[in-house]
Order: C-alpha cells, then structure tokens, then sequence
C-alpha cells in the first residue's frame, strides 16, 4: 500500500535551504510537504552542524567595525576568485542577485526569526595573491548553525499557518513523478520500509549535492588537480549523495560544473565519528608550519590558513602522496587552533558569553587537550627528534627525516627571531592578519616553533576533507531548474547546494566563505516567491 501525501509544493530535502523555501511558502499561504531522509534529529541538514558563517555585504555590523564595503567591491571580488567561463550566465546572474540583495534577504530575514551575528565580523579567504575578500564579510551567527537551524525549526512548527505544512521524516525520495511533461512530485519509501507518493503543482529539490558521497566526488574530480587523494575524510553530510540530482538528469535537466568542489585540505579523522570515515575541519594555526610528508615547507608559496583555501588543497593534491603536517606548540595552539563546526564551539553553539570571551582571551586548551588525548591523526613529541619519530609512526613507515624537520625548523624560528629583518611570506601573511583587531587576539604577533616555554610540540596528520560541491542543477532567476536546451522544466525547481548555490555553480572556482550558508537561504526563498507568484499568475 502507498501511502499519498498532497499540497500545493512538494520539497524534497529538510536541510536549511528547504527550510527556508516551506516557511516563505507557509508566509504566503500555500501548503507544503517537507521530506526528509533523517529522522526528526537530522532537521536542518549539514547547516545543523556548520560553525554558522554567513557572506554579507556593506552589513550593520561591517559599518558599526568601520569596514567599508560595498557591492561594487563585493562583485569585484566575487568575479575575481569566481574565474567565470564565458558560457556561465545564470552563475554570474545568481552572484549579482545574491550580492545586491543578501542583506535584506538572507540577513534581515534570518535576524526576523531570531538569529543575531556576532558584532566583530571575520575575515575568510583573503586570497592569495590577487583579491579574495577584500574586507571581512564572514558574518558569525550567535549559536553556530545548530542555532539558526533550532531557531527556524521552532518557527515551522509554530508556524500560525502550520496546519498547511506536513513534516515527513525518515521519507527516501527514489523517484520524480511526471505527468503530461510537467513534474507532479516524488515517490519513494519511508524507514518503516513503506511506500510513499508526496503530489504537489511543483516539486523543488533540496537534497544536497554530491560532497556526502566520495565515489561521485572521486568520478567528478577536478582534472586540473590530478589523481583524487585515495584517503579522503567526509567533512560533507553522508546523505548529499547527489541521488536525486542524477535521477534529474535522467529525465532531461542539465547538471553542470560537479568538478567545480570545495574542500578542505586540512582535515584529521573524527575521533567519535557520527557515520564512518567522518572527518573535521581544522582551521590552521596561521603560526603552525605546513609541511609534506618528508618535514619540509609545502611551497613555493607557504601554505597558511585563511588566504586560499582552494590552493591549499591543489598543493597537497600534487603532493605524491597527497596528505600533510600541520607542526605547532601548544602554546600556539591554545591561541590559534580551532575546529570548524558546532560541536567543536559550544560556547558559541550554546550562546555562553562568558565562556566565549574567556576562551578568547585565554586560549582552547579544552580543545587542545581533547585532540591530543582522543585524536590519532594527533601526536606529540618533548623534542623534534621524538616527535619526527612519532609522526612516523603515525603514517606507519620511516617517510619524516627528523635531520630535514629539524633543519625546517631551526630556518623558520630564526628568520622569526630576525624581527624586522626577517624575510618569509608566512609571517608577512601572519602581520597582515593582525593588522586587523578581528583576528589580533587569535594570531601570535612572532611564535618561535621549538620554544622550550611552548612545548609539547605538536604536529597534525592531515588528509584532504570534503565539504560541498559547487555544481549541480542549473537554474534561472527563479529557481526553475533547466533542461540541456536551456528551457525551464516544468514544475521543477532546485535550492541549495542542489542548484549549486544558484545557476548551477554561483561560485565559479572558489567559494568566499559564508556563501553556502547564505547561498542555501537565498535560494530557498527566491524559489519561494516565484512559486508564490506563479500560483497568483495560474489563479
């Protein structure tokens, strides 16, 4: 027996894109059917475990820090670390709405449903060379994204048109429904193993993209890079399988740009991991030196974390042995580690001020000292030589030469002792950073490696970890996802990550931080208000 659910929109996915799609939806009176693989837990997708940062533009918060942005300035770095292709019209058309508008659209509304920013704004993905963000836009929400997504999850369940919205959870969708040419829905089975058919005058997808599923990934790889890693971690959700995204395809929608993926090259394995091969996203000590897998520099421009991200993992990816070291003391560590996401935030995640500036002004060593104690991609050592000794035994074969890691180190501590003669582009980036008071406290001003007052000297085993794919489904203006002849499928709409963010690819090569996040809400509700306006339009 099947069981048949019916509303005006049928959207396939729960994460925050359709979230955000079924509650302007419900705002405007249509009824809606939300389904979603995970149970009730899983609500809000990868947004639920993401640190929370949002790309804005010429914000309250940017003004109130004396940082001048504008759209103009955004575009200009936007089209810059993009690399458009001549043929990406809707990516370029999907960048330009979302920059003029994100403001409005994605901060206004969030802040309308309870989410508030932190008043310093960070700076991600200055670039490395040429521009990234040219000024801080990395807008961080109070609660990390585990909080936006409690915050809309309580506004669709308290919804005062709520009675139009049905929330299915543990629902796989494994088949899009046509009829007459015009997409009607989905079908599929529930974790009870019944079946299911969810109806509706428009079916939006909202199912993620292909991150989630590392044989996609590897199939799609970016040739420019080489060979995919064959030791990657999953920093993705393990449901963004790109299912529904090829069942699309199958009946004629144009899936454009999967190669084009944003990953990060910095990653340990998950020590409690949620689904197997599980992998978290250091954010790097800009301090730390990253090394390859014999002790020397990675270059032959020095790898620091929040310049490029994109090149930190094309560098590693031409490694031949495709992973890395990250080497600090725990001294830096205190300062600089970080791990991306909520779970490893939960002063921020569970809105604790005093915690939060106390761990600001006193360092992490909760964190340092959970990696160290539970992580195996984290070892120590008293000296060099133990710790080269160590790391070998981490990977398991004699491949760091502690000769060439103490030579590594003695020319960095020293060219840091040389002050104001020093020459290396790690501690002009270093300088740069704390030239802005957003990232001073969080940035040693000159951190000698092996200091004796430092130690336990640390060092990292890293492997590259997925997070998104830039590509997917290409969509018009309105969110309606196109066929290979360029037209409009009829009754079929993409948001999210599905859409690549907007157009199929709204990011061209490289993404500037906080553009996923937002990126999910603006699509949710620019695909929202097209359905709402083309009802009125059919009424």
């Amino acid at each position: 027996m099947t069981h048949t659910y019916r509303a005006d929109v049928v959207v396939a996915g729960a994460g925050l894109a359709g979230m955000a799609c079924a509650l302007d939806l419900l705002d405007a009176g249509r009824s809606v059917v939300l389904l979603e693989r995970s149970p009730a837990e899983g609500l809000g997708g990868l947004a639920r475990w993401a640190f929370g940062g949002v790309f804005l533009v010429d914000s309250p918060e940017q003004r109130r820090s004396g940082i001048r942005d504008s759209v103009e300035l955004a575009l200009d770095d936007w089209h810059a670390y993009a690399e458009f292709g001549p043929d990406d019209l809707w990516p370029r058309r999907w960048a330009e709405a979302y920059v003029h508008r994100c403001c409005a659209d994605v901060r206004g509304w969030l802040r309308r449903h309870g989410v508030r920013f932190f008043p310093a704004v960070h700076w991600a993905e200055r670039g490395l060379y040429g521009p990234g963000n040219s000024v801080p836009r990395f807008h961080l929400a109070w609660g990390t994204g585990e909080g936006m997504v409690r915050r809309l999850a309580s506004a669709l369940r308290a919804h005062p048109k709520a009675e139009r919205l049905r929330l299915a959870f543990g629902h796989t969708v494994e088949e899009l429904c046509t009829e007459g040419g015009r997409f009607v829905g989905c079908a599929g089975s529930t974790a009870d193993g019944e079946r299911f058919r969810a109806e509706g005058d428009a079916l939006v997808l909202a199912s993620g993209g292909i991150a989630g599923n590392l044989e996609l990934v590897r199939e799609h790889w970016y040739s420019a890079w080489g060979a995919p890693p064959p030791d990657m971690l999953n920093g993705s959700h393990p449901q963004a399988d790109g299912r529904l995204l090829l069942a699309a395809r199958e009946q004629g929608a144009r899936l454009t740009h999967l190669d084009k993926q944003w990953h990060y090259a910095a990653g340990i394995a998950h020590y409690a991991p949620r689904f197997p091969g599980q992998g978290l996203s250091v954010v790097p000590p800009k301090s730390a030196l990253w090394l390859d897998p014999r002790g020397e520099r990675i270059g032959p421009a020095p790898l620091v974390g929040n310049f490029d991200t994109r090149y930190c993992v094309e560098r590693v990816c031409r490694l031949p042995e495709q992973y890395s070291w990250l080497l600090f003391n725990r001294r830096i560590a205190r300062r600089e580690l970080a791990v991306s996401g909520a779970e490893h935030n939960p002063e921020v995640r569970d809105e604790r001020w005093l915690a939060f500036l106390a761990k600001v002004l006193f360092g992490s060593t909760a964190l340092v000292d959970e990696l160290v104690a539970r992580c195996e991609d984290v070892v120590v050592g008293r000296n060099l030589e133990e710790l080269a000794g160590r790391m070998n035994a981490r990977v398991g074969r004699e491949r760091v030469d502690p000769r060439v890691l103490e030579r590594t180190v003695r020319r960095y501590d020293a060219n840091v002792r040389r002050g104001a003669l020093s020459n290396d582009d790690q501690l002009r980036r270093i300088a740069h950073a704390r030239r802005y008071r957003g990232d001073r406290l969080r940035t040693c001003r000159r951190a000698v490696i092996d200091d004796p007052r430092g130690r336990p000297l640390v060092a990292m085993h890293l492997r590259v970890v997925t997070r998104k794919s830039l590509g997917g489904l290409q969509t018009d203006l309105e969110g309606r996802v196109l066929g290979e002849d360029g037209a409009p499928l009829p009754g079929l709409y993409a948001v999210g990550e599905a859409a690549g963010f907007g157009g199929g690819g709204i990011h061209g090569l490289r993404s500037l931080e906080g553009t996923f996040l937002g990126g999910c809400v603006f699509t949710g509700r620019v695909t929202a208000r097209a359905l709402v306006r083309g009802a009125a339009a059919d009424a």
